[in-house]
């Protein structure tokens, strides 16, 4: 699994024009799954998000979680975040997950942070749809995690 993490004043997600998702402050989160993802990345890297210590406490010095800020999340499947462009100008998406795979990891890695932070604090997008995306980004803070190489 890959996430795309950016600390956002606020986010939002339209699909055709409608609001699907929205949060102020907190978490952007792109979420790229692969082939290979299972329940341990999924868990693993929501404990991971949801621990880093990404926002400023009252020195200004990043040493407070989305947890301890009460901040929320928007999580957008995003399976561009799998794309290979070693051949050619186009990317390739075959490391990517198939649409049923990485639709059920998603709606699993929702439920979680769902029951970890509560309901009203996760937002998301709408899977598999064209989405416009806007955001205010704190910071600006953007932060790549692959569940893959844990570095």
């Amino acid at each position: 699994m890959r996430a795309l993490i950016q600390r956002v004043q606020k986010a939002s997600v339209q699909v055709e024009g409608e609001m699907v998702g929205a949060i102020d402050k907190g978490l952007l989160i792109l979420l790229g799954i692969g082939p290979d993802d299972e329940a341990e990345d999924r868990d693993w890297l929501l404990q991971k998000i949801l621990k880093l210590r990404i926002f400023n406490d009252e020195q200004g010095l990043m040493n407070l979680s989305v947890e301890d800020v009460q901040g929320s999340l928007l999580v957008v499947s995003q399976f561009t975040l799998h794309a290979k462009v070693k051949k050619g100008t186009r990317p390739s998406y075959a490391k990517a997950a198939p649409p049923d795979m990485a639709n059920q990891l998603y709606e699993e890695f929702l439920a979680e942070a769902r029951k970890i932070i509560g309901e009203s604090r996760v937002s998301q997008g709408q899977f598999g749809a064209h989405m416009e995306v806007e955001l205010i980004n704190d910071g600006p803070v953007t932060i790549w995690i692959d569940t893959k190489n844990k570095e």
